[in-house]
């Protein structure tokens, strides 16, 4: 049990590796890497070569996968290329399979001691993320050695070899099992590598190894299904394509394994070697041969999966790319895309309002409506942003996250403002018949105004965090409140001369002043965030100074 134990370990320890190698490339390269895919898709072979690339990068064809499915969800990339990409991605992780099995256990201690070194003493740099690929790097390499000393004396356990017996002869259910290896190890990488083990200590034939590398190919697309599963029709036809073109070589190859297998004896190669390269060998061959067939292949799953339009499309975020959380800076241009979003919501629910003070009560179910829908967004950004590990963000990115979750709570708020505005004015002056007065409606019509104006700047000055623009946000808070409060003393001075509509409708214009003057607030913080940062920059360098 406890050899056992040691075996899943090291293969657990080889996924983690894999998965810091990968998140570390992303957040040093990821942004070189996006645009190295989205520009790679004018020519089959350059597409198919950056897949190779971006493959052999981050040590995973399942993140080159969800990098080009992000992509094409979004509509950035087309169906075609995209396929290539992830033909090329196959290559790319069978080479690294190869390069992986040469004797570099003097490189592990080598490559953690450096990478651990750098790391923590510069966490926040780029170079410690280079340190945290190091690490990765490392423990693939150690686990790969204890992988080997671990599986060693359990085949030569009696129960495990007549376990393993009965892959023999069926070729499906070896095909079947390597799938499985995959999708519970997370990595086809991971299952080919066991396999290659397993055959060194004579535990499976050669031919059982074949069936089972094909089977982990299959595996690593039925795994790019899963993690796609939640994309648009789009985004999932990336991943059913490369299922069907690992499918068609199953079905092309799995018939032949055997004369294969046969012929493959002949060779002066260990066994294990002959299990890399035949994996290699397979993806190189397979990949190359479904180019030419990647226009077909994507019309086909374009008839398969058919786009199903949404009722609404309001009501889900667009911008919030999960592939891109590995990419701090890209993630967080994401998320401050989809708050600019939201910030158009909330004005379109100003406008709205502004015609149901004119009589047009109608429009205030519209309101509520889109009062839902930024409760949907800010939703969405803030689980967006809760999947970020902030204490791997840098400085910057650490304010400008703290910075984009309250620009989008402060619009949550303004949002449940402006429909609790929009009510009373609809049950307090439709249902009674009372109106505004002249003059009253012409100063609430006059705050409206600004009231826009200071939300679209503020959101210029949050895109931007443009000096400034920030300036004149705090003005244009200041003069908003001087003429709030102006105008609360000409409604009360028109009380006084017994303004009839003054007085039915004072308790709505005075409640209307105090939630403008809350609207105007929560929209102008954004300023003072902006201000407050470059004080402290100017003491920073003062200070460095002297």
């Amino acid at each position: 049990m406890l050899t056992l134990l040691h075996l899943l370990s090291a293969v657990s320890l080889l996924v983690w590796g894999t998965h810091i190698v990968r998140t570390g490339i992303m957040r040093v390269y990821g942004s070189d890497l996006r645009r190295v895919l989205s520009r790679s898709v004018e020519r089959k072979p350059l597409a198919f070569v950056a897949g190779i690339g971006v493959t052999a990068l981050v040590q995973s064809s399942n993140a080159t996968a969800l990098l080009v499915t992000s992509f094409v969800a979004q509509g950035l990339v087309a169906l075609s290329p995209a396929l290539v990409i992830m033909l090329g991605a196959d290559v790319g992780t069978a080479l690294m399979a190869r390069v992986l099995t040469f004797d570099l256990s003097w490189l592990s201690p080598l490559l953690i001691f450096a990478g651990v070194t750098f790391f923590l003493s510069r966490k926040q740099t780029r170079l410690g993320q280079m340190g945290r690929v190091a690490i990765g790097l490392g423990l693939i390499l150690l686990a790969l050695e204890l992988i080997v000393s671990a599986a060693t004396p359990i085949t030569q356990a009696s129960g495990v070899k007549v376990l393993f017996s009965s892959l023999t002869g069926d070729t499906l259910l070896d095909a079947l099992t390597g799938a499985i290896f995959a999708i519970v190890s997370y990595s086809s990488l991971a299952a080919v590598l066991l396999t290659a083990t397993l055959t060194a200590t004579g535990v499976i034939s050669l031919k059982v190894s074949l069936c089972l590398v094909i089977g982990a190919n299959f595996g690593s697309g039925l795994l790019a299904m899963i993690n796609a599963s939640k994309q648009n029709a789009a985004g999932r036809r990336v991943a059913l394509g490369s299922l069907l073109f690992k499918l068609v070589g199953c079905v092309v190859v799995l018939p032949f394994v055997g004369l294969l297998a046969e012929q493959m004896e002949r060779l002066p190669v260990a066994d294990e070697e002959l299990v890399i390269y035949f994996h290699m060998f397979y993806n190189l061959v397979r990949c190359l041969v479904m180019i030419p067939l990647a226009g077909p292949m994507a019309r086909l799953c374009q008839t398969m999966l058919a786009d199903i339009p949404e009722e609404d499309p309001r009501l889900s975020p667009r911008y919030l790319d999960i592939s891109a959380l590995d990419t701090p800076s890209l993630a967080l241009a994401n998320a401050a895309r989809e708050t600019l979003r939201m910030g158009d919501v909330v004005e379109h629910m100003l406008v709205l309002n502004r015609e149901v003070m004119h009589g047009k009560f109608a429009q205030e179910r519209e309101v509520r409506r889109l009062d839902d829908d930024v409760d949907v967004l800010y939703t969405a950004i803030k689980l967006y942003l809760a999947q970020m590990q902030k204490e791997d963000l840098g400085e910057a990115d650490s304010r400008r996250w703290a910075e984009i979750i309250e620009m989008a709570l402060n619009l949550e708020q303004a949002g449940d403002i402006i429909e609790r505005m929009t009510g009373d004015i609809a049950a307090k002056s439709h249902a009674v018949q009372r109106a505004f007065s002249p003059a009253g409606m012409e100063e609430l019509d006059t705050l409206h105004e600004r009231l826009v104006g200071n939300l679209r700047l503020s959101l210029s000055v949050f895109l931007s965090s443009d000096i400034t623009s920030a300036k004149r946000l705090r003005r244009s808070k200041h003069r908003f409140r001087i003429l709030d409060r102006r105008y609360a003393h000409a409604h009360v001075d028109r009380l006084h001369q017994q303004n009839v509509q003054s007085i039915e409708t004072s308790s709505l214009h005075l409640g209307l002043l105090g939630d403008m003057k809350r609207l105007n607030s929560l929209f102008c913080t954004v300023a003072y965030n902006v201000l407050d940062q470059d004080e402290r920059d100017d003491d920073r360098m003062a200070d460095e100074a002297i």
